[in-house]
């Protein structure tokens, strides 16, 4: 056996060890709508799907992206904040509402083009942002773009991808919106929307829900089972001034990404710096978002980060009638976090969303195939969310209504 096997067998085996010790296998069996990021850790990575032609669900791509990266690459992914109880309830909040479907209509065309801030795009289906992703996939983000390209879906791209805002505005032939981590420093914040929108960003995502550490315990624990240095990828600490949009800005001092002295001035303040137009993610609350309408926001997701920012229990799903309520269609609402399955998105859209934002499923296709994967994920959601919309009876995206959901 070479030494680099060797180095694989040492990782496997302690990441096999992990899994047999770990409550997570407990939470993943816990409820059928817990089969997500965390369920999947009871398969097998050796029944992994080798080919992105043989996946049945975006589920399927999971133990192929854990196959082959490493123990605490897969664990970035899949970790949750604390007890993991967001990362859960993001799942389960979907079993708490059921479609009403209609009949007798003619639903032989699905239309699912879907305007997003003067845009029209080919699906609601957006490509929510991701750091780090080159950990994954040696192309990354370039990757995530190019598939979107091919299937004209909005790409969101974080401020601490592995490429930088030009090189993926290029990949996707398109524009691209910028998600912002504004850090504690303004200035890095100013200059960080500034580049993004010389790049031709039309929109800058500003989120605002995180605030200081995080304890992602998963991770945590996965990353003893590997034996590399993991600073440059998304350990705490100054990783971020080795990523690409970082560069020539000065970020001494600046220990990570948290901003916890982000307030309603900063909102001012960027809307007098840059001409894009605004979207706040991590909105959960109607009193926010009553503000967020108020202060001339172009559009807010709302958001719990998949689970990865706080752990209140409260899925988005369940947080988005009241929040798409307060704003009363002042502005356009996305959302994102646990999205996994076609009727996941119809139900978001009957509600009222505009769009929806799918990350880790796309970072599961990613790290398992690449370009392809990410092309074969985004394809099966658009086919499930297609079918969908016949059964419910709704012919184009317009004709989704708040009737065609009801709370369980």
């Amino acid at each position: 056996m070479s030494s680099s096997q060797s180095s694989r067998a040492v990782n496997r085996r302690r990441f096999l060890e992990f899994l047999a010790a770990s409550p997570l296998l407990a939470h993943g069996s816990s409820s059928a709508g817990a089969q997500g990021a965390v369920g999947a850790l009871a398969r097998e990575p050796e029944n992994a799907i080798a080919d992105p032609s043989q996946a049945i669900n975006v589920f399927d791509f999971e133990p192929a992206m854990r196959k082959n990266v490493a123990p605490a690459h897969f664990g970035y992914v899949a970790t949750g904040l604390d007890d993991e109880v967001t990362l859960r309830a993001n799942r389960e909040g979907f079993l708490k509402f059921q479609l009403r479907p209609r009949r007798l209509i003619d639903v032989s065309s699905i239309d699912m083009r879907c305007d997003i801030l003067g845009v029209t795009y080919d699906s609601p289906i957006v490509l929510a942002p991701a750091a780090s992703s080159q950990a994954l996939h040696p192309d990354g983000e370039v990757a995530v773009a190019k598939a979107a390209r091919r299937g004209n879906h909005l790409q969101i791209l974080s401020t601490v991808a592995s490429t930088s805002v030009e090189e993926a505005t290029a990949a996707r032939g398109a524009p691209i919106w910028f998600q912002l981590y504004p850090t504690r420093d303004w200035t890095i914040g100013d200059r960080l929307a500034k580049r993004a929108e010389a790049a031709g960003c039309p929109v800058v995502v500003l989120t605002v829900d995180t605030l200081g550490p995080q304890k992602w315990e998963t991770y945590m624990r996965l990353r003893r089972a590997d034996t590399r240095d993991c600073g440059s990828c998304h350990a705490p600490g100054s990783y971020f001034s080795r990523k690409p949009n970082f560069a020539g800005i000065d970020v001494a001092g600046v220990p990570g990404t948290a901003s916890p002295n982000l307030t309603w001035d900063f909102v001012k303040r960027l809307r007098d710096r840059v001409g894009m137009k605004i979207v706040l993610k991590g909105i959960l609350a109607a009193e926010d978002a009553r503000l967020a309408a108020d202060a001339g926001v172009d559009a807010i997701v709302v958001s719990n980060h998949g689970g990865r920012a706080e752990d209140g229990g409260t899925s988005t799903i369940e947080a988005l009638p009241e929040v798409l309520e307060a704003v009363s269609g002042r502005m356009p609402v996305l959302v994102d976090s646990g999205f996994r399955r076609g009727t996941d998105i119809v139900k978001a859209l009957a509600m009222g969303a505009r769009a929806v934002c799918i990350g880790r499923p796309h970072l599961w296709g990613l790290g398992a195939f690449g370009q392809p994967g990410v092309e074969r994920v985004l394809e099966i959601l658009r086919a499930e969310t297609r079918a969908a919309m016949q059964q419910i009876g709704a012919p184009s995206l317009k004709h989704l209504t708040p009737a065609m959901v009801r709370r369980a």
